[in-house]
């Protein structure tokens, strides 16, 4: 079986909150003004192989994140509040590996009550199409929307 990691990245009270989203189910928001280049939250959960993470064929949703190592973070095991952060192709946040770790950052600042997100940019074993873009369609709304989930 995999590892869990820490998700405690400070003492400090959380800066943010889970709750609906009008992107997609949950989303996280920030309950204070968080400057940029902020670490906001870890991403964390349990560390399996590809072949051993979740994997529902039924949809395309999934909190897998994977690792430069080849590991995955599976979130539905010993993971927290970072799971719930939704895509955007306009982000406020950026993921970032550190140590075989993912770490959030506030790309730039950030108000009270602006839902924070990252841009997924996922990675799928196939080629792009038309379907796989439409099966991992973006809800983002923003302006420069690219339509999907997929880094391109």
């Amino acid at each position: 079986m995999g590892k869990c990691m820490p998700s405690r990245v400070s003492d400090a009270p959380s800066p943010f909150e889970v709750r609906p989203s009008g992107v997609h189910g949950r989303g996280v928001y920030a309950t204070g003004f968080i400057p940029k280049g902020t670490r906001i939250i870890e991403y964390t959960g349990q560390r399996v192989s590809w072949k051993d993470a979740p994997d529902n064929k039924n949809t395309s949703h999934t909190f897998n994140f994977g690792l430069e190592n080849g590991e995955v973070i599976n979130p539905e095991i010993g993971g927290n509040e970072a799971r719930w952060l939704n895509h955007s192709c306009d982000p406020n946040c950026e993921s970032i590996e550190e140590d075989n770790r993912i770490f959030i950052y506030a790309m730039r600042d950030i108000e009270p009550g602006e839902e924070l997100s990252y841009d997924y940019a996922m990675v799928i074993g196939e080629p792009i199409t038309k379907a796989s873009k439409k099966e991992y369609e973006c809800l983002c709304g923003s302006s420069n929307c690219r339509g999907t989930m997929l880094a391109l």
